[in-house]
């Protein structure tokens, strides 16, 4: 059995099942770790979920902005944006099937010593901290009160992490963390900044850089920042290699580390 890390697909199907054949994935007996942002931006976001869904237990996904955007944009409390690419998502027959599915994915995944999240840490969590944040927000997601969640999540989040923080304000800016989270400083003020990463603003650095408690016993694997592309450290994996604009979709063998990538075939 293999374990297959991949990055942010964002509705490119045929890249998927490209990259697919290309490491010969067999869901009998592989597994599939999809680091977030299923959907937007790429021409079948409805083809990817179903195909995705259809896989069950042998996909293990956790939720990037773009589900979590989609999310929202289905429950009312945001309206589509020149770019979307999600009408046919919204419009399917199978369209509250899919959205519930996907409601109920983690914003992490934690299995022996990896840790799989959409975006970013802040410096002062430990992984543990991590662990216990994302599953407040993944309750609350996947439970009744998940609509009112997603009306304050979009609305301009606290930029800074405090253990004080209650309410929708923690719960929001934990979510951010996890899947928006490029740029912070030592102190985790957090940036919207998304260009390469030496060009980070003064004070900020990129979150993997700073000085943290996670040890090096635990690599995190991520996606979410296109323009940082592949990288491949110890104690961390990035895989959003720009699939949706015309770069490459990436996989990652975890047991060896060997890298698979195809060019794009949605550009």
């Amino acid at each position: 059995m293999a374990i297959y890390a991949i990055g942010d697909i964002q509705g490119c199907l045929k890249s998927l099942h490209t990259l697919l054949d290309r490491i010969s994935f067999h869901p009998s007996g592989d597994r599939l770790w999809l680091v977030g942002d299923l959907v937007n931006r790429g021409p079948d976001s409805l083809g990817v979920l179903r195909h995705l869904k259809e896989l069950g237990s042998s996909a293990q996904i956790v939720l990037g902005n773009h589900d979590l955007f989609l999310l929202a944009v289905a429950e009312g409390t945001l309206p589509l944006r020149p770019n979307d690419t999600l009408h046919e998502v919204l419009a399917a027959p199978d369209r509250d099937d899919l959205l519930s599915w996907l409601r109920q994915k983690p914003l992490h995944y934690h299995e022996g010593t990896y840790l799989m999240i959409h975006a970013g840490l802040l410096p002062q969590w430990t992984v543990e901290e991590a662990v216990e944040y994302a599953r407040e927000v993944e309750r609350v997601l996947a439970g009744p009160d998940h609509r009112q969640f997603l009306q304050h999540l979009f609305h301009d989040p606290p930029r800074s992490w405090s253990d004080g923080l209650r309410g929708w304000e923690r719960l929001t800016t934990i979510a951010r963390v996890l899947t928006r989270l490029r740029t912070c400083t030592p102190t985790g003020e957090m940036s919207n900044f998304s260009g390469p990463p030496d060009r980070a603003p003064t004070g900020f650095a990129p979150w993997f850089q700073l000085p943290h408690p996670r040890g090096r016993d635990t690599t995190v694997i991520t996606g979410h920042w296109a323009a940082l592309g592949l990288r491949l450290a110890p104690d961390h994996i990035a895989l959003d290699t720009g699939c949706v604009w015309g770069r490459q979709l990436t996989a990652v063998r975890l047991e060896d580390r060997a890298v698979f990538q195809i060019d794009s075939l949605e550009r």
